[in-house]
């Protein structure tokens, strides 16, 4: 939709609205530390703190920067559509007493707050791609740069009136902006940084550190998704309700998937069971808020299909070192709901909508806005995401060191242990540069 810049705004701050809005504030700021959480129980131990010191300093940075220009490239003026201005600085302009045009129910600064948790996450997931791999200091450039140059132009693109929305695209709650883009940047840093020593001896699934962590992780993002696609609809009533049930739905069937082909396979097993659950919630994300339960379920049962799919060509077949598979459970399953919105849209669900999908007689037109949506934001994503990592790699270098690599980030990058081993308490080695077997034990 877009949004007359001149359009009068007639402001009606509800307190129950304000309220919904600023629980999923705070439930969607808990998928930070549960990603961190999910992804190190995935990882092996040695590098269990890079990821969770990747992810929680990513937050505490992004968000500084989003409150410094993010929001205002984002939801600033629309009158050049590809990116806003700086007229919100440092959040100037962004009342606590007052709407704004995109949200007139909630304060203006409750709608920025909300819409932060977006941009602090979305970078993050690639940690999952490029994990066990890159420098402190490349992924702190990377992340910081990744954010201006992708997602801040993307954001505006769709939810902040630029050139997408203009042409009909829509993006309920990230399926474009955040899965897709993400996906995407995670692919090419993928392939320029190759593959993990031994990727070819686990068949590039290394053994998890601590599952349970992971389950933790994985259960706590369960619970704030809830935040993150029923907090979208910026209001309390019947979209969020819409948006609670095919969260559920999505990732349940998506899981169910997994879970029974897991078991045909060998055994029913938990590493499957949570990722498949995942990459229904991220592919019923764009959704969540436009289509009923019954086209929820068949969405669901597509994602985890083809997630399952992805994974096994993607790591066992092109042997592609995605560490946590971020391209498929995140970006191809972003891909599938937004384009399945320009199938199932209805208008009966969200009142809102411009045009429903063609199941309900309304032609084309939402589909096409969906598929060029999804292929602008991957290859624009895609295409910057290398560029920046050239750089990166040019001037500061992306990659450790084979050798750094068998000691661990967690030692190499931040001099600290995940889990010590009782007969080493009090007297472990400190890191040298040269990498002695006492320290390799320890793993």
């Amino acid at each position: 939709m877009v949004i007359a810049e001149d359009a009068p705004l007639n402001c009606a701050i509800d307190p129950g609205d304000t309220t919904w809005v600023l629980i999923s504030t705070i439930l969607v700021m808990g998928m930070l530390p549960a990603l961190a959480f999910f992804e190190a129980g995935l990882l092996r131990s040695k590098n269990s703190l890079s990821l969770i010191t990747q992810i929680i300093g990513g937050f505490i940075t992004l968000t500084v920067l989003w409150d410094l220009i993010g929001y205002s490239l984002v939801f600033s003026s629309n009158s050049w559509k590809f990116v806003g201005d700086l007229s919100n600085f440092a959040l100037i302009g962004v009342a606590y007493d007052q709407c704004s045009k995109y949200a007139t129910n909630i304060p203006a600064a409750a709608h920025a707050m909300f819409m932060m948790m977006f941009a602090c996450i979305t970078p993050l997931l690639m940690t999952g791609a490029f994990a066990e791999r890159v420098k402190w200091k490349s992924f702190f450039v990377l992340t910081i740069v990744w954010e201006i140059f992708v997602y801040y132009p993307v954001a505006h693109w769709v939810w902040g009136g630029g050139w997408l929305a203009s042409i009909g695209v829509i993006d309920f709650a990230g399926g474009i902006v955040i899965h897709t883009t993400a996906g995407a940047g995670a692919l090419v840093i993928s392939l320029y940084m190759g593959r993990r020593k031994d990727f070819d001896k686990y068949g590039g699934e290394f053994p998890p550190s601590n599952l349970p962590l992971a389950a933790l992780g994985a259960t706590l993002l369960w619970m704030g998704w809830f935040g993150f696609n029923a907090g979208s609809a910026l209001v309390a009533g019947p979209i969020a309700t819409s948006a609670v049930a095919s969260t559920q739905i999505g990732g349940s069937c998506s899981g169910l998937v997994w879970l029974a082909i897991s078991w045909i396979r060998g055994k029913p097993s938990c590493v499957a069971l949570i990722n498949g659950v995942i990459a229904g919630f991220a592919g019923v994300t764009p959704a969540s808020g436009y289509i009923n339960s019954q086209a929820t379920i068949v969405l669901g049962l597509i994602l985890g299909m083809a997630s399952y799919l992805a994974v096994y060509i993607m790591k066992h077949k092109l042997r592609v070192d995605d560490a946590l598979d971020v391209s498929s459970i995140h970006g191809l399953t972003g891909v599938l709901g937004s384009i399945f919105v320009g199938f199932a849209a209805q208008r009966t669900v969200n009142t809102s909508l411009q045009y429903q999908g063609i199941i309900y007689g309304e032609g084309g037109h939402l589909l096409w806005a969906q598929v060029v949506g999804v292929i602008v934001a991957g290859v624009y994503s895609a295409a910057v995401t290398f560029l920046i990592i050239i750089l990166i790699d040019k001037v500061v270098g992306l990659k450790i060191t084979e050798e750094e690599e068998e000691v661990g980030l967690d030692i190499v990058e931040h001099g600290e242990y995940a889990y010590h081993n009782l007969w080493l308490a009090g007297s472990e080695p400190a890191y040298e540069p040269v990498y002695s077997s006492t320290i390799n034990s320890v793993y």
